[in-house]
């Protein structure tokens, strides 16, 4: 007999689709539009399943928002209205929103497919540290395995036709493969979902994240999705929300596609699209042979426990996928630190103006590291603006158009656009030197800033003379015999004044120059300042937001010199090089007689230290001076780290009040000492620690006691020895 072979129908290749969305807290409208585009695009590229961000349909960052019945509600009618979209139609689409079951709110997946919900899959771990407070509004789904029946509200089930649909821990079986889903903090957790989901058979993992973006965290996500899928086969994918959703965190992207632990496709981690779509085209069968040559998966997965499974009449894959071409592994691509200061506060900086309905930014530029840092910032969102419009990004130019005030207009040089939004100004007093005035107007020049150069010195008199009306006395700065009362109330007034003349200056500039609108005020005071309490309580630093208060003077400094081969701003090499000072104390013979480091009575490496200390190592002064001890041993007396670490804590404790009005800043350093939400501690201190000082001194009288019946008994060994 002849045998006539036909060509197998069987489909093995799949093209999934995983997204970056900058979705904005509260903004249904704006969210749902970006939720129907991704879709869209994910369509046009062949994707039969769309995996979205973390509660995209409210925004992640509702906060308290999520206790109120209108959220939910408003949540429901954008699912109902993405149900009939047809372009959801023929598409596995996986959603995230809040939803209440049984009286409890849980933060939920939903996924559906052609007008009906396959399971509702509620987050199994919240994140509940740092910056996340996700258990003040949502509970955990903590029935591992399980589903209940969710009776849907009627707007949806009149559209699904369906009166219940599964909530819980299942994961879905198509006719060609099974995926399981988690929610961001699961990846993190140790007992991740994906890996009781790998034994019982799911192939492909996906997580719906609103991870935030720290200063060097982008290798931790990459990792933890390697490892994933390195260790259990299987694809994983990954989707993360961008942009500043209302808030002091910006969320990074980084959207990304594993399988068996090679990466196939990379997300940007800063970008202006409101909308970006990632797509790969994977083979099932890598992942079946990867894992049958795992023998030790193998045994663990005949003894695993199953999953509820709900079926869904749908292939992934089509019959006729042969000649589809399969993605290649990529080496995933990091920032540099000093290229992550350039990009993330800047995309934030866009966000937040764009969003606010104000026409630009202002900002007291002084001539040093920190205000001219924060310069550089405004030029690189203008440089990210251009190449956003250039690259064909109509929402940007949209935007840009509306804040500029002119419906004509294309921004195609990064300088230009600055002399329109930007505003910066020297704001001299008699105490600061024209070195400082000639480097700020040198920077502005080369940034392109509309640039202003005022005198206080008639403000501050006159300030001044209302106290010496009502009391009668004359105070006087520390070099002219005055106290250090006197000395830190003058230079106060100074730094106060700068803070009223800048909002004066924000919300008229415009309006002198005939154009409508106001502008935001920038402040530019760093994390390792905000953490000493080195800065006047209504300076300066008070302002609209704070591109830098989450970064190190340390980093500012780097970034600095990284701007000077990037963007050519010559006029930083001798900012970099000038030692940091405030220009609040009289000048010796027309020269700076006052640095930062001197008023503090410490560096800012020390600062650095001191930070990742108390916040990240979670050190009182006991601890940090034990760890200290061995860190200085080489330049330091015990004696001296005590000295040092009390004078941290008494300086930082007596300054902590100053954290309850810190300008929003972005969050860049997990040692920010931020009181809004990030660092929750008390504002009103004993200030001399007798306690946990008393414990230092006792250590350091062991350890100097020590030391000196060591150095005894080595100088009597010594002599004997000679003799």
């Amino acid at each position: 007999y002849q045998v006539t072979q036909k060509p197998a129908k069987m489909g093995r290749k799949v093209t999934l689709a995983t997204c970056s969305l900058n979705q904005w807290a509260m903004d249904f409208e704006g969210n749902s539009r970006r939720i129907l585009e991704s879709i869209e695009v994910a369509k046009k590229k062949n994707a039969s399943y769309r995996l979205g961000t973390e509660l995209e349909i409210c925004g992640y960052g509702c906060y308290d928002h999520f206790y109120e019945s209108d959220t939910l509600l408003h949540s429901f009618e954008v699912l109902a209205m993405l149900l009939q979209a047809p372009v959801t139609q023929d598409i596995i689409c996986d959603v995230g929103m809040p939803v209440m079951h049984k009286n409890v709110l849980y933060n939920c997946r939903v996924i559906f497919l052609n007008r009906k919900i396959l399971l509702i899959r509620p987050k199994m771990h919240l994140c509940n540290d740092g910056n996340y407070r996700e258990e003040r509004w949502f509970t955990r789904w903590m029935k591992q395995r399980q589903v209940e029946d969710y009776f849907l509200p009627r707007m949806i089930s009149s559209i699904t036709g369906q009166n219940t649909v599964p909530f819980g821990d299942a994961v879905i079986s198509t006719r060609d493969t099974c995926i399981g889903s988690e929610t961001c903090e699961e990846l993190w957790a140790p007992n991740s979902s994906h890996i009781a989901q790998s034994l019982d058979g799911v192939e492909i993992f996906t997580n719906a994240s609103g991870s935030h973006f720290s200063l060097r965290k982008a290798y931790v996500r990459v990792d933890l999705v390697k490892s994933a899928t390195a260790k259990c086969g299987g694809i994983y994918m990954f989707a993360n929300q961008k942009g500043c959703d209302g808030d002091r965190v910006y969320y990074d992207g980084c959207a990304m596609i594993a399988i068996n632990g090679s990466f196939v496709v990379q997300g940007s981690q800063f970008s202006l699209d409101d909308v970006e779509v990632l797509t790969a085209t994977l083979d099932l069968e890598d992942i079946r042979s990867y894992r049958g040559n795992f023998a030790a998966r193998a045994r663990a997965a005949a003894n695993s426990e199953p999953y509820p499974r709900v079926i869904a009449d749908f292939s992934l894959s089509k019959d006729d996928d042969m000649f589809l071409p399969l993605y290649e592994p990529v080496e995933w691509r990091y920032h540099t630190p000093e290229e992550e200061i350039s990009l993330g506060p800047a995309c934030w900086l866009w966000d937040y103006l764009r969003r606010s309905g104000q026409a630009g930014f202002f900002l007291p530029l002084s001539g040093g590291i920190d205000s001219s840092s924060t310069a550089c910032i405004v030029s690189s969102m203008c440089h990210l603006i251009c190449q956003a419009v250039s690259s064909g990004n109509t929402q940007v130019l949209t935007d840009v158009r509306r804040i500029v005030g002119d419906p004509d207009y294309v921004p195609d040089n990064p300088r230009e656009l600055a002399g329109r939004i930007f505003v910066t100004c020297y704001m001299a007093s008699e105490n600061s030197s024209e070195v400082t005035r000639n480097r700020a107007r040198q920077l502005a020049e080369q940034i392109g800033s509309c640039h202003q150069s005022i005198q206080i010195d008639a403000a501050v008199s006159a300030v001044i003379s209302i106290f010496t009306t009502v009391t009668a006395v004359v105070p006087k700065f520390k070099v002219h015999g005055g106290s250090p009362r006197e000395n830190l109330a003058l230079q106060n007034v100074q730094a106060r004044l700068r803070m009223v003349l800048a909002y004066l200056f924000a919300q008229l500039s415009l309006w002198a120059q005939g154009r409508p609108g106001g502008l935001l005020v920038l402040g530019s005071s760093n994390v390792d300042e905000s953490l000493r309490g080195y800065l006047t309580k209504y300076d300066c630093s008070s302002a609209d937001i704070n591109p830098i208060g989450g970064i190190s003077k340390t980093d500012l400094r780097a970034f600095i010199q990284y701007c000077v081969g990037k963007f050519g701003f010559t006029a930083l090499k001798e900012i970099y090089d000038a030692p940091p000072t405030a220009e609040l104390e009289p000048l010796a013979e027309g020269q700076i007689a006052q640095t930062d480091e001197d008023d503090m009575g410490m560096t800012y490496e020390e600062l650095s230290t001191y930070g990742r200390l108390r916040k990240m190592m979670k050190c009182g002064p006991y601890s940090m001076f034990c760890k200290l001890i061995h860190t200085w041993r080489n330049t330091c007396s015990p004696a001296q780290v005590a000295a040092k670490v009390k004078h941290f804590f008494r300086s930082y404790s007596i300054n902590r009040h100053k954290m309850t009005t810190l300008t929003p800043s972005f969050h860049a350093e997990n040692y920010s000492p931020d009181d809004n939400r990030f660092d929750l501690r008390q504002f009103l201190y004993n200030v001399a620690w007798t306690w946990q000082f008393r414990a230092i001194d006792k250590q350091v009288d062991v350890l100097e006691g020590t030391k000196s019946a060591s150095n005894t008994e080595e100088a009597a060994a010594t002599t004997g020895s000679t003799s």
